[in-house]
């Protein structure tokens, strides 16, 4: 069987979810996935991004990530997303590109996408859980499979505990759980039901 290609598609403006897309990157390449690891494109002003040291050293250390295109959805056998919490929900981003999809949605093109979201907030309870779950409403319209981790490894636990999808915490010295271990078990994880899925078509 030909190796799973895995499309993560981030947004991040100081950087949390480019480290969370990149770990998982590692873990699907461990489980012998082809990987690309891509950016929505930004909607925020320049000025704004000029306002905030932090947003601005991001964007110029991910200047050479590309942007995602609908292209890359359908080359994908499975896509993990990573997105900061934005008052509960996903960032404006991420729905930006979401709402483009629906060309390649109407012609089936999204249906039995493996899926997969991470999330991050300032707090435990900032809205990291309720992130990922409406990304996920988006994908139940796909017609995708959601692959969490669940409680499937222990690594689970000492990440936090997040079933829905592995998240973090992060104040003003970085990430307060450390949660590589989880991001690359989630990615391997999610590997794996595309490559029962893909296996199940061929």
């Amino acid at each position: 069987m030909t190796s799973v290609n895995v499309a993560i598609i981030y947004y991040s403006s100081t950087g949390t979810n480019y480290k969370l897309a990149n770990w998982a990157g590692e873990g699907a390449k461990e489980a012998g996935a082809e990987v690309k690891i891509l950016k929505v494109p930004e909607l925020a002003p320049q000025s704004a991004i000029e306002s905030n040291p932090a947003w601005k050293a991001h964007v110029e250390e991910a200047i050479d990530v590309p942007e995602v295109t609908l292209n890359d959805l359908e080359w994908a056998d499975a896509i993990i997303f990573s997105v900061p919490t934005r008052f509960g929900n996903m960032p404006a981003q991420m729905k930006q590109f979401l709402d483009t999809t629906g060309g390649i949605w109407s012609k089936g093109k999204l249906v039995n996408k493996v899926v997969s979201a991470m999330s991050s907030a300032q707090n435990p309870h900032g809205g990291q859980e309720a992130t990922i779950l409406s990304l996920y409403t988006t994908m139940y319209h796909w017609g995708a499979i959601v692959a969490t981790p669940g409680y499937t490894d222990p690594v689970t636990y000492s990440a936090g505990g997040n079933p829905y999808g592995t998240s973090v915490t992060v104040g003003e010295n970085g990430m307060k759980e450390d949660v590589q271990a989880a991001v690359e078990y989630q990615a391997k994880r999610t590997v794996t039901v595309a490559e029962w899925v893909k296996k199940g078509n061929q």
